[in-house]
């Protein structure tokens, strides 16, 4: 029993070839989840959040340009390619890019050779993109107001898009006139998807796993 206990999903400490014993089965994720302890640079929860966030949005949103906002490593853009071959490629955006992201993205694509030259790091202020109708723009815990940028970027091309908002903070953030009812938190994410589906889009409102992160609230929207 206390084998499993010990193994937290959100867990910030970094994966390592010990952990690859917890990967041993058949499974895509369990794939992936190898290469990334043999990567060695990438933490635990990096791991779940975005195969929890990518595994959905799939479910929805098929084809286009990926467009990985505030991506971090890089991991979620990889893995939507990998679950949908059919999109071109991918573009993970951020402030800046992590020195590990290189090692990431050299790993993936040995395992996956047909990633090499699709996934691509763009160091930019993510309001800065442009994307087009028909595109996936996704971000996995885009701090406060950076979740609603990437709404932006996503309703300005009528593209698809997957938040997964963190952060939330009353002075940047739209609460909708709800807080007599609910939470800062849910008054700011339900605005967000009141926002979507005033703008036309269909909307889907789902949970991660509270284990992998308490800020588990995934937004998904489409044009309708």
């Amino acid at each position: 029993m206390g084998h499993t206990h010990s193994f937290h999903e959100g867990s910030r400490s970094r994966l390592t070839r010990r952990d690859l014993g917890r990967f041993s089965g058949d499974t895509l994720f369990d794939r992936v989840g190898r290469v990334v302890c043999e990567a060695e640079c990438l933490p635990r929860k990096e791991l779940y959040e975005s195969w929890e966030v990518a595994k959905r949005a799939r479910r929805r949103l098929r084809g286009g340009v990926v467009y990985d906002l505030a991506a971090g490593h890089g991991l979620l853009a990889h893995m939507l390619l990998i679950l949908d071959d059919s999109s071109p490629r991918a573009y993970a955006v951020d402030s800046r890019e992590p020195a590990s992201a290189t090692t990431l993205r050299a790993a993936l694509s040995e395992a996956w050779p047909r990633l090499l030259g699709r996934v691509e790091h763009v160091t930019a202020d993510l309001r800065d993109v442009r994307a087009s109708a028909g595109d996936v723009v996704v971000s996995a815990h885009a701090c406060g107001e950076l979740t609603d940028a990437t709404l932006d970027v996503a309703l300005a091309a009528r593209a698809g898009v997957a938040v997964l908002p963190c952060c939330h903070a009353e002075r940047t953030g739209d609460t909708g006139g709800l807080l007599g009812w609910m939470d800062l938190s849910l008054a700011m994410d339900a605005t967000r998807a009141g926002r979507l589906r005033a703008a036309g889009y269909h909307v889907l409102a789902q949970s991660i796993p509270e284990s992998i992160t308490p800020k588990n609230r995934l937004l998904l929207g489409w044009p309708a």
